[in-house]
């Protein structure tokens, strides 16, 4: 995201300076506290958690609820003919900040609903050697989507685990991927199917999506991107290039499209492979051979291809939300100046803030030592709180707990902790912030936008480090 801080003028100093963006230039507004007032926030409240659900502009529900209204008062004329059309608009405008062409993206309700399409419509060889890949930083909704198909497929197909450590390098991420490649087909197995991540939840880390997709080509596996933190987080105009099987992402949480939908793409090679939605509907077309009756027609016959025309009616849904894609996609570039300017932004405000919040906190930023993991808009700092007996080799987590720079939390305790963490930010702080356990420590992910400024994230590292006092000194466990 180098060249974006260059082009843009956004400078990030040493932690404690200013993260400085353009001011409002060719209808971009100031960045920071006062750009809250332009979303739906309790005053109160204190967003840093955008990367779970997101959050729209009032423009943006506003254009919601006009949809909505529409839908009600003439609902026939709007849903078989108004809303095809609407929708088409906003694969159009949705399609153009992908790089791709419009016949080959619809929408989904999320990621969730995206990847469970590909893994329920792939047909599994008849000799039981299919296998799907995955990391084991996969989203755990994803990976029990994983489970139910391997417990459906009964032995036609299993599944394999790549393990990461992080801080890892991008090149290990992809060593990782080919060794369990290799390793599949050594046992007689076929890597039919590879799934991974535009940016990981938990921890919430750029992932080499570029490098495994290239990797899973060279590899004859099917690759399978969630992007469920991927559009409107970093750039992904290149997707064309990058060229995977299959793509999903979240609208609804980096792009200011409301709650639930995704973008879901399938190059034209693959759209064959998908036969149906989840659930059926009336797009489905059964093979000629198939055997089955002549279905009655319900809707006006379209000259959409199979695939587009399958996606447009899943059954009666809300579908304003994907109708505001085009109108989140306007709202971006004219009041906030464009992908570009709210790219550099974010993403050199997830830097500086993760370190400013690491130097109150007296701990660090996970990442490696080219700084890819954190080339997007969230970052994760490790509290000063470890797990009793998680990693007792770990000669650098023994110093910091000579030294009492970190607290040992029993192991037996550890899940009690991260709850009261979260629960007391939410009732005391009026804010939300992850707190998981990994390598034997307990993290925060924070989440940078638009409406946030570099006091937030000083006030985030101030609040984390009077809440791990708190816990310190047993309050966690008082019940």
């Amino acid at each position: 995201m180098g060249d974006y801080v260059a082009d843009l003028a956004v400078r990030v100093k040493a932690a404690g300076a200013a993260v400085e963006g353009q001011d409002g230039e060719a209808g971009g507004l100031q960045f920071g506290k006062e750009l809250a007032s332009h979303f739906l926030f309790d005053r109160e409240y204190r967003n840093l958690n955008h990367g779970s659900f997101g959050a729209i502009p009032r423009a943006i529900q506003a254009k919601q609820r006009a949809f909505q209204d529409r839908a009600e008062a003439a609902p026939d004329p709007f849903i078989r003919f108004e809303n095809p059309e609407l929708i088409d608009e906003s694969r159009a405008a949705v399609a153009e900040i992908l790089g791709v062409p419009t016949d080959t993206v619809v929408f989904v309700a999320n990621a969730t609903t995206g990847v469970n399409t590909v893994l329920h419509n792939l047909v599994w060889a008849a000799d039981g050697r299919d296998e799907i890949l995955y990391f084991d930083t996969i989203y755990a909704a994803c990976a029990k989507t994983i489970d139910y198909v391997v417990e459906s497929g009964r032995g036609l197909v299993a599944s394999r685990s790549i393990p990461l450590v992080y801080p890892v390098d991008d090149a290990a991420v992809v060593a990782a991927f080919r060794a369990a490649a290799a390793a599949s087909r050594a046992q007689g197995k076929r890597p039919r199917v590879a799934v991974f991540d535009v940016v990981s939840s938990l921890p919430g880390v750029r992932f080499p999506f570029e490098a495994v997709t290239a990797a899973c080509r060279d590899e004859g596996t099917l690759s399978l991107i969630d992007g469920a933190q991927g559009i409107g987080l970093v750039s992904l105009t290149h997707l064309a290039a990058v060229d995977p099987d299959f793509f999903v992402s979240n609208c609804h949480k980096w792009l200011f499209t409301p709650r639930g939908c995704a973008v879901f793409y399938v190059p034209q090679r693959n759209q064959p492979l998908l036969r149906s939605t989840l659930p059926t509907s009336h797009g489905f077309v059964p093979a000629p051979d198939g055997g089955a009756p002549a279905r009655r027609v319900v809707f006006a016959p379209s000259a959409k291809s199979e695939f587009v025309n399958n996606f447009e009616f899943v059954g009666t849904l809300d579908n304003a939300p994907y109708l505001c894609v085009k109108d989140a996609i306007r709202w971006r570039a004219d009041a906030l100046g464009g992908e570009d300017r709210i790219l550099a932004y974010t993403h050199a405000l997830a830097k500086a803030g993760g370190q400013r919040v690491a130097e109150i906190l007296g701990t660090e930023v996970l990442d490696n030592a080219a700084g890819s993991l954190t080339r997007c808009a969230m970052v994760n700092v490790v509290l000063p709180l470890a797990v009793a007996g998680a990693d007792e080799a770990d000669e650098g987590l023994k110093q910091l707990l000579d030294s009492g720079k970190v607290a040992l939390v029993p192991e037996a305790e550890a899940a009690d902790l991260g709850n009261w963490l979260q629960q007391t930010l939410i009732k005391e702080y009026k804010t939300f912030l992850p707190i998981y356990a990994y390598r034997g420590r307990l993290w925060s992910r924070l989440s940078a936008q638009v409406y946030l400024d570099l006091d937030d994230f000083e006030w985030a590292g101030q609040t984390l480090k009077a809440m791990c006092e708190r816990a310190v000194a047993g309050e966690y466990n008082k019940n």
